[in-house]
């Protein structure tokens, strides 16, 4: 299948997408925070899309590797380069994925 557990979460080792994203929409909080910081959210996607979760508990990178498999929802946690946490959520039915702050959740 091409996944493998590595260092804690499941990658792709040719860093190919393990999931859809969907529709992609970000909020405007995100949006702002990310202009702020000069990143762009493909960043951020790439990242999630690949079994990046980025800073989340041990305990929810286990549960995203489930999700994958399993069809359920995928959550990760990033920090902008201004230490603003971004929270990146893809949907159960893959239908689309949200760029957010987490205060907006």
């Amino acid at each position: 299948m091409g996944r493998e557990l590595l260092r804690g979460h499941m990658v792709d080792p040719e860093g190919k997408p393990l999931f859809e994203l969907g529709h992609v929409v970000a909020t405007p909080g995100a949006l702002n925070s990310l202009q702020r910081a000069g990143q762009t959210p493909e960043e951020f996607l790439r990242r999630h899309v690949t079994g990046d979760w980025g800073q989340v508990p041990a305990e929810d990178k286990v549960e995203n590797e489930f999700s994958v498999l399993n069809g359920y929802r995928i959550l990760s946690s990033y920090h902008t380069t201004l230490e603003e946490r971004i929270w990146v959520l893809t949907e159960a039915d893959r239908s689309s994925t949200t760029l957010l702050l987490p205060g907006e959740y």
